[in-house]
């Protein structure tokens, strides 16, 4: 079994910057590596960021490119999601999600785990 806990939502001014955590209760074998996801009530879930366990790959949405950052503490089964100059559309709820079954990570479908989600909310 893995649980997924995020953590570092809440509330910024556009412009404004937050760091979102991921920890995963148990590193399993055959794992690829972690993502983020975001959703809105009235839009289905967006890819946001992947990394690989091992650091070598990363992927972002258009959306996010250049933006935010993905990172990852390997001896604590953590990701992290530095957003940077936040606007209003990046207003959403954020899941981690991990162990995605094959190559498909920018497809929420393709992953076993997912976290309950923290609360991002960019706003004047």
């Amino acid at each position: 079994q893995v649980e997924l806990v995020e953590s570092g939502g809440g509330m910024v001014q556009p412009g404004g910057s937050l760091r979102l955590s991921c920890a995963a209760s148990a590193r399993t074998l055959g794992t690829v590596g972690m993502g983020w996801f975001r959703q809105t009530p009235e839009k289905e879930r967006e890819f946001v960021a992947f990394i690989s366990w091992s650091g070598a790959s990363t992927l972002y949405g258009n959306s996010v490119k250049g933006r935010f950052s993905i990172s990852r503490d390997n001896t604590e089964n953590t990701i992290y999601l530095q957003m940077n100059s936040l606007k209003p559309e990046d207003t959403a709820v954020y899941h981690c999600a991990a162990e995605p079954r094959g190559l498909r990570w920018q497809q929420s479908d393709e992953y076993k785990y997912w976290g309950q989600g923290t609360q991002v909310t960019v706003s004047s």
